[in-house]
């Protein structure tokens, strides 16, 4: 087994992302996951992802505050802790926090050579 502490959680940049900072919790180099990555990110009131379409899937679980998402065809669904929602590769995405506090999210991704 392999535990990283959040206090042993390293800072990584997220591309295209603002007002946001972001642990890596497992894979990369936290650890030897070789299936997918976690990362916690933090958005500050304000704070978001632009619109953006990557290859990989993604699964966004909201542990605190609330998150709202805007998809490319214009749908748009806000999320509140432990709600969650999977963005399959492709469909572009725009991520902001429309509140007045941090919001805490987790995300899990599969590795970029894991893409078929």
């Amino acid at each position: 087994m392999e535990v990283t502490h959040l206090a042993d959680a390293k800072a990584y940049v997220a591309p295209k992302h603002y007002d946001m900072r972001s642990l890596r919790l497992q894979g990369f180099e936290a650890s030897g996951a070789d299936f997918a990555w976690a990362g916690l990110s933090y958005f500050l009131p304000g704070g978001g992802a632009e619109m953006d379409a990557g290859p990989l899937g993604k699964i966004y679980v909201v542990l605190d505050g609330e998150i709202t998402i805007e998809l490319g065809s214009g749908e748009i669904q806000t999320l509140k802790a432990l709600d969650s929602c999977f963005i399959p590769g492709g469909e572009a995405r725009a991520v902001c926090n429309n509140g007045n506090t941090v919001a805490t999210m987790l995300v899990v991704m599969p590795y970029p050579e894991k893409v078929q």
